[in-house]
């Protein structure tokens, strides 16, 4: 057989595979009938969760969609995110955090912090105008017991039925993982501090 003629089949088996390809994914689109709010979960030991929801509010942002961030545990100000994002009109954006518990050093004053955060946040769970909430590094809040997964879980399920919950950190709990629509897991593979590299800035914060 010549090249071209294994070429002309080659080209065929693709087509064909595209072709049912197609389908299978035309047919999961029209079912995808349910428009609604979809509660995200970026979770793991991996670089990126933060970031990916600040891609997400980015996207938002074009769609002329309103947004809040919550940020739990994170005390900086100064980051590349907050400098960015928190002058936009339609941005709210809160840095609630008493710092990382290795920095702080006060579990009465983590607590706190925590709950004021929670209670930030329980204000636009019942914004109907807002379109997306981010609730950056929640996840800490449970590990640490500074808040019951089972209220967040609760306002999750009672907000407004059209808005968006994005939830980031490590170790998230498993009745969260299952409340949520989507969830990423993202993993580590090699991180560059462990080269002796610190935090840069514009890539790390």
């Amino acid at each position: 057989m010549s090249d071209a003629s294994d070429a002309y089949d080659a080209d065929h088996r693709h087509a064909r595979r595209m072709v049912r390809k197609k389908s299978v994914i035309d047919d999961k689109k029209a079912a995808a009938t349910q428009a609604r709010g979809v509660v995200v979960l970026h979770t793991g030991c991996g670089k990126g969760k933060s970031t990916a929801a600040f891609g997400v509010l980015a996207r938002a942002l074009g769609h002329g969609q309103s947004a809040a961030v919550v940020q739990f545990v994170k005390s900086r100000t100064d980051t590349g995110e907050a400098l960015f994002f928190r002058s936009h009109p339609r941005v709210r954006w809160h840095v609630m955090g008493a710092g990382f518990t290795w920095e702080s050093q006060d579990k009465a004053r983590d607590i706190a912090a925590a709950r004021t955060a929670w209670d930030q946040a329980l204000c636009y769970l019942s914004d109907a105008t807002l379109d997306l909430l981010i609730l950056d590094e929640i996840t800490y809040a449970f590990k640490y017991g500074w808040l019951e997964v089972s209220e967040v879980i609760a306002a999750l399920q009672a907000r407004p039925p059209m808005q968006h919950v994005l939830l980031t950190g490590r170790a998230a709990p498993a009745a969260l993982i299952e409340a949520a629509d989507t969830v990423s897991d993202i993993a580590l593979v090699k991180h560059a501090f462990q080269a002796g590299v610190p935090a840069m800035p514009g890539l790390e914060f």
